[in-house]
């Protein structure tokens, strides 16, 4: 097991310190962190291509950059938002655009993004409500909000938690709160609360290319849709206008 491993196992569930003490494994396919790469790579499918030249997309909790290599190319300025100081100069080095803050109190102006991403964060918060009203705020009308998060269910912290943890690279051991998962209804509220009407899809990874990937055969592994979302789930909408 990898020092950092190691060490991840004494750190209080949910610590944001846990990505201080893995920040080696963020690009490592067969790392702790694999599974955000896959998830990364679908959010990135969700996002369009920039209708304009000086449009923003806002990445809220984005570790070291992972969503960047997804949306390369579509026109945005990458701006990342996270905590994690180690974690935003790995993500400067694929070109995003770090700011140090919490995704609770974004330091940014209202309608600043085209797009705002929240990618596998929602469920490390204590303030969902604070955080969504913070997304919905960055965006300009018309904007897109994209996220993936885990819904607060007993087979969603049955599978994410007691059965992703004992499998590498499918979530770190400690690296979610079953407290803090997301309640579907309160989500999607909170978001027509603030002019953002979700649709939400379920989603896991592909079985097939998961037994290559642990077989050291690929890389990455799709993420395919599936008819539930009671436990990984993508979610889409646009700020009226």
């Amino acid at each position: 097991m990898p020092h950092s491993l190691a060490r991840a196992t004494a750190v209080p569930r949910n610590d944001p310190v846990l990505y201080e003490v893995l920040a080696d494994q963020w690009w490592r396919p067969h790392g702790a962190f694999a599974m955000l790469h896959w998830l990364a790579a679908a959010r990135g499918r969700l996002v369009p291509p920039a209708t304009h030249p000086d449009a923003v997309l806002v990445d809220l909790g984005c570790g070291a950059g992972l969503l960047a290599p997804h949306v390369a190319g579509k026109g945005y300025r990458h701006i990342g938002v996270d905590l994690s100081s180690t974690a935003l100069r790995q993500a400067g080095q694929h070109g995003v655009h770090g700011v140090r803050g919490d995704v609770r109190a974004v330091p940014l102006a209202d309608g600043c993004a085209d797009v705002v991403a929240a990618g596998e964060i929602l469920e490390h918060v204590d303030d969902l409500s604070g955080a969504v009203a913070q997304a919905c705020r960055l965006l300009r009308p018309g904007g897109l909000l994209v996220l993936d998060t885990l819904a607060a269910t007993a087979l969603s912290r049955w599978l994410a938690i007691t059965v992703a943890e004992r499998i590498p690279g499918m979530a770190p051991t400690g690296i979610h709160d079953p407290a803090l998962l997301v309640d579907r209804a309160v989500l999607s509220a909170e978001c027509a609360r603030h002019g953002v009407r979700l649709a939400l899809r379920g989603i896991r990874p592909s079985v097939t290319d998961l037994l290559a990937w642990a077989r050291g055969r690929r890389s990455a592994v799709r993420m395919v849709s599936v008819p539930t979302t009671a436990v990984l789930f993508q979610a889409c909408g646009r700020k009226e206008e």
